[in-house]
């Protein structure tokens, strides 16, 4: 990692093992809000499950997932979503529903957009901000926020789940990007309030299929020359009978 900002000390953050929360305080030193609190490292986001219900009781939208904001400055810094700390709420209507993911005191947020279009549904929407201690005792509190817009991201048959093991690096803001690692959504019809068959995502689809095409092509080069090595030694044996 490159040297920290100036008046900035990495000795602020807290050392391994501790809580990635640090509580806000007014003027009078009371405690406010717990603040996220960005990491000089990046790690696995823990994953979480996120459900919501219309009015009808029916499950409208189901997401498994690992959220990580990445706040790029003079330093890259990292902070994973803690699904037990989450608030879910939103939207459910006929073609769209919005699922909002938010940390208490609005201190972080993540709310994404869902579409359905004739027979298939996609996220068309997300917007994200995270408002975090700050990373040294000068430095002055800021919110990073972003937008994705008039997208079609992870689009799937409806009454099907989209599934990605691969790792998914939103571009929110120059100052902000979101991974989704992995990730499983599903929106609209969800029969019994469970993920039905899974659309894999491009990246997964590559990984599994390229080592396959790979082996079987070096399998067919390899045949290829023996089979041109035997016409060979065949030809210049049937020279010399002829000789």
């Amino acid at each position: 990692m490159g040297s920290s900002p100036p008046g900035c000390y990495d000795s602020w953050l807290p050392p391994p093992g501790v809580s990635s929360f640090s509580p806000a305080y007014d003027s009078e030193g009371q405690p406010q809000i717990a603040l996220p609190v960005l990491q000089p490292t990046e790690a696995t986001p823990p994953l979480g499950t996120y459900i919501l219900k219309g009015l009808d009781g029916k499950t409208c939208i189901k997401a498994t997932m690992g959220v990580e904001f990445i706040v790029i400055q003079k330093k890259t810094w990292y902070f994973s979503l803690d699904p037990s700390r989450i608030r879910t709420s939103g939207y459910c209507g006929k073609e769209v529903a919005v699922l909002s993911l938010t940390l208490p005191g609005n201190a972080a947020s993540l709310q994404l957009t869902f579409k359905k279009e004739n027979k298939v549904f996609y996220i068309t929407k997300l917007t994200s901000h995270l408002s975090p201690l700050p990373v040294c005792p000068k430095c002055a509190n800021k919110t990073f926020s972003g937008l994705l817009d008039h997208d079609k991201l992870f689009k799937s048959k409806n009454g099907n789940s989209f599934a990605c093991k691969s790792e998914n690096l939103l571009l929110m803001s120059s100052e902000l990007q979101i991974k989704l690692v992995p990730l499983k959504f599903q929106a609209f019809t969800l029969t019994k309030g469970g993920y039905g068959k899974e659309v894999e995502c491009w990246a997964d689809y590559n990984k599994r299929v390229l080592p396959i095409i790979i082996g079987a092509t070096v399998v067919g080069i390899l045949l290829i020359a023996v089979l041109t090595f035997l016409f060979i030694k065949d030809r210049n044996r049937q020279g010399y009978e002829e000789l």
